[in-house]
């Protein structure tokens, strides 16, 4: 019996590792794809206000399709279907720089949008599962490597168009690359499969009232995230004076508090449990609006924004970990959320910039406090069907699942 629990644990951290490495793949994606911005606008001939409509349609294509992911695991299974989603979407990579024109970057950036959002659903679906299964929070730590790998994609991204490569080229190899490594890593996650007796999820369906309520959470937190990475570069030069340079460090010393605060973001988590990790967290978020909103200089506003990133970085993790647990079908509840999230998202630029517009950039990180001080006020529904604190003690699989398709095939790997 001893050696059967021993076993299963190893799996179970195989298991842990692996969708730790694919939420890497999906991220470096991100990245490779944002680096090359600027050459798809040039070779597709398109404008600024034209970019701007086509870079909204990933999030219209990931909210359509991404109740889809949870019919797409019952039918499969969890692995195959997560190796299935996740390689329509590191191919689709190569989409956009082949758009000739703005509306065929508009239908490259549907395709694109809608196999992140699959993916996304089915590999944290699997995360919460894994996370339920070991006993201990392990979200933040994914969403941390997601980061990583953004920021690897990034890297290379950057590399390439230095050299002045071809986005399509550089997008073919990097697609290629990303498939294989994807396909590898999962082979290591859960093979969880639905029962015969389960009922299929629908197609379609408007996100349980659980879902809606955690992702008002998400909301705050992405909106707060995507307003500090778009914005926090324009803040410290138009309202500070700050040099290019200085402005533009701002941001990605943002973007590297949050990957690492979410790398370690577990372990507190697992300490002091999910309310009151995010409570003082959106604590932390609040006092850095008040520091950007009331800063002199630029080493305050950058210091604001680092406390934004640090109080907001495990918000998205716990929200689908929360939303997981919340109800029979997981993935409609993970969906729902990442809806909310996306959207969030995409509005959040938009709207810092039209109420900068109106009035001024100050007024606008003011409303992003606001949303912050929700994090303190709202973090209670984050208790929703959940464990507060982790066992010290990891679990073995069951052999009937809690996750988002069922029961678990057999071994991990």
């Amino acid at each position: 019996m001893a050696a059967e629990t021993v076993t299963s644990t190893d799996r179970l951290r195989r298991a842990r590792f692996a969708v730790a490495a694919v939420f890497c793949v999906h991220g470096s994606v991100t990245g490779s794809f944002a680096t090359r911005i600027p050459w798809i606008q040039e070779h597709a001939g398109v404008s600024a206000g034209q970019l701007g409509l086509a870079l909204a349609f990933p999030a219209l294509g990931a909210s359509l399709a991404m109740p889809l992911a949870g019919t797409v695991s019952h039918r499969f299974g969890a692995r195959t279907a997560l190796r299935g989603l996740l390689a329509l979407w590191t191919l689709a990579l190569t989409l956009p720089s082949l758009a000739p024109n703005v509306w065929g970057l508009c239908g490259a950036l549907l395709v694109y949008g809608a196999t992140a959002g699959m993916s996304d659903v089915a590999m944290n679906a699997l995360g919460v599962e894994t996370e339920n299964r070991l006993g201990r929070s392990i979200m933040s730590s994914l969403h941390g490597m997601w980061s990583v790998g953004a920021l690897l994609g990034s890297a290379a991204g950057t590399v390439a168009a230095h050299l002045g490569g071809d986005a399509r080229l550089h997008h073919l190899i990097a697609a290629l690359v990303l498939t294989a490594l994807g396909l590898v890593f999962c082979q290591g996650v859960l093979d969880v499969r639905s029962t015969p007796e389960e009922e299929a999820p629908p197609r379609f369906s408007l996100p349980p009232r659980s879902a809606l309520i955690i992702g008002a959470i998400g909301f705050c937190g992405v909106f707060a995230e995507g307003a500090s990475l778009d914005w926090s570069a324009v803040y410290l030069r138009d309202e500070l004076g700050s040099s290019a340079g200085l402005a533009a460090a701002s941001t990605t010393a943002f973007a590297l508090t949050m990957a690492v605060a979410r790398l370690v973001g577990d372990r507190v988590v697992d300490r002091f449990g999910a309310v009151r990790t995010v409570r003082v967290g959106g604590a932390v978020a609040t006092l850095g609006g008040v520091l950007v909103v009331l800063a002199p200089h630029a080493a305050v506003a950058m210091a604001g924004f680092g406390l934004i990133g640090l109080g907001i970085a495990v918000v998205v993790p716990l929200a689908f970990a929360a939303a997981g647990r919340s109800g029979p079908n997981p993935s409609q509840a993970i969906a729902g959320v990442a809806t909310i999230t996306y959207t969030s998202g995409l509005i959040a630029p938009s709207a810092i910039g039209g109420i900068a517009d109106a009035t001024s950039l100050v007024f606008s990180f003011g409303l992003v406090t606001l949303l912050a001080l929700g994090l303190v006020l709202g973090a209670g529904v984050l208790r929703t069907g959940g464990r507060e604190t982790a066992s010290s003690t990891p679990a073995p699989a069951p052999a009937r699942s809690t996750g988002p398709v069922g029961r678990d095939a057999g071994p991990v790997g």
